[in-house]
């Protein structure tokens, strides 16, 4: 049986406009937050007792997952002010026990990673810290922090998203750890402090920092880019868990919460639609994320759109992007010649 904390104080600004009023943690998949899908995943390899070190939004979790479905032990602390990577863990110090070994995951990651075989990994190693590492396409190295290893798979060397030409590995850091208790004497109390930058660099020199290696699925989803490609990836079979039925027709594919759709709705591609929709007539999605009640007005045209949730659109829209409880109307043709006669007026009296 073991212990597990989630990383959840992130902002997740480069997800903006979908967490202004969301934390990154319960952005959805398959209308599923990620932080379920990271639960369920723990819950399946026998980890009942979960901490998480929440900051922005801090609410929305506790009131989630406080009384979870999930059958998980769910604690949580509140910083006040962020404290850094280890900072967080270092407040979450008194959850664990003494010599125990405890993993360390991110609220922003989706995989399918064999957890338990990293475990396995971390207890004959030896080592204080044991990190997972992925082999990526070199043209994919300067997005992450690259790991260089010896031929034990200990770590010599981190790279912080180097040039492709200055890459000594294509192996990169995908946030998910494996600590011992002896982590903590690491880690100062009350100070910022970061993995990176203030732990990792004396772990290397000791020889105490080990890799596993992450075979199945991963996937970041900490900008709007690679959180369309988790999506586009599920579609793909590159990765699963328990979500809403996969639905075809001859032009694409869906995923449909509880939210009725009129069979004039024509779907291209891979799109997802949430609980409480109200989807109009004749109206056509092309590679489309809607969150739950979003409204899409009778003949709207929509393509690489994301919707937040309690959204109403009423005109076309192509790559755009909304967050919660917006709305994009329709110009009506008064508008529009009132529009076009001011414009005409104002090019008149500038050129007099």
């Amino acid at each position: 049986m073991y212990k597990a904390m989630v990383m959840s104080a992130g902002i997740g600004s480069r997800l903006d406009p979908l967490t202004k009023s969301v934390p990154k943690p319960l952005v959805t998949i398959a209308n599923k937050p990620v932080m379920d899908i990271l639960l369920e995943n723990l819950k399946n390899i026998g980890v009942n007792d979960v901490i998480a070190n929440t900051y922005y939004l801090f609410e929305q979790i506790v009131t989630r997952y406080t009384n979870n479905k999930f059958g998980i032990n769910f604690n949580y602390i509140v910083e006040e002010t962020l404290s850094g990577t280890a900072g967080g863990m270092k407040k979450c110090q008194f959850f664990f026990d003494k010599d125990e070994d405890f993993f360390v995951l991110s609220a922003d990651g989706v995989t399918n990673a064999n957890l338990l075989k990293g475990m396995e990994i971390h207890k004959s190693s030896g080592a204080i810290a044991t990190i997972g590492v992925k082999a990526v396409n070199e043209s994919e190295i300067p997005n992450f922090g690259v790991v260089v290893c010896d031929e034990n798979d200990y770590i010599t060397e981190f790279q912080e998203k180097p040039q492709i030409k200055d890459a000594k590995s294509n192996l990169i850091n995908t946030g998910i750890y494996i600590f011992n208790y002896k982590i903590f004497d690491y880690i100062p109390a009350n100070k910022f402090c970061d993995f990176a930058k203030n732990v990792f660099p004396k772990l290397v020199m000791e020889k105490q920092i080990n890799v596993f290696y992450v075979d199945e699925y991963w996937s970041d989803i900490g900008t709007l880019e690679q959180y369309r490609q988790s999506t586009e990836d599920l579609f793909n079979n590159l990765y699963s868990f328990n979500h809403d039925k996969i639905t075809s027709t001859h032009t694409g594919k869906y995923i449909c919460g509880k939210t009725k759709l009129p069979k004039s709705v024509k779907i291209i591609g891979n799109s997802v639609i949430g609980d409480e929709c109200v989807i109009g007539k004749h109206v056509v999605l092309e590679n489309c994320i809607l969150w739950n009640g979003v409204e899409i007005s009778d003949r709207v045209k929509l393509k690489d759109c994301i919707i937040a949730s309690n959204s109403r659109v009423e005109r076309d829209l192509t790559n755009h992007i909304l967050g919660q409880n917006e709305k994009v109307i329709k110009f009506n043709s008064k508008r529009k010649n009132r529009i076009k006669m001011m414009r005409f007026w104002r090019k008149l009296l500038n050129k007099k």
